[in-house]
């Protein structure tokens, strides 16, 4: 199950997923105009593309469905939850500093 190997449909489901997990993250919290969206897009895509392989791989096995999914669903979901995750780390901290240093 860890062996994911360089096929094209790791590589698609992995691309899926990040898009999918940054569409998704637009949708959750509305951008405040078109530079945040490209930014929070183009953070989740990338966060998506590079981590999604090993947060699969931790769902899958807190979950207990290591052996029930196939290397393709675990990319997808991994590559989504990893893209979906990168606005609400990053963009809040980023709203929350902003608002902050507004104040002062």
């Amino acid at each position: 199950m860890t062996d994911f190997s360089e096929s094209g449909g790791l590589w698609g489901a992995r691309a899926i997923g990040a898009v999918s997990g940054a569409a998704i993250s637009l949708a959750y919290l509305l951008p405040k105009g078109r530079r945040e969206a490209a930014m929070r897009f183009c953070t989740g895509v990338a966060t998506g593309m590079i981590f999604g392989g090993p947060t699969g791989l931790w769902l899958a096995e807190r979950l207990d469905l290591s052996l029930r999914l196939a290397d393709t669903d675990v990319m997808l979901a991994g590559s989504a939850a990893a893209s979906l995750s990168a606005w609400w780390g990053l963009g809040v901290l980023a709203r929350v500093a902003g608002r902050w240093g507004e104040r002062r």
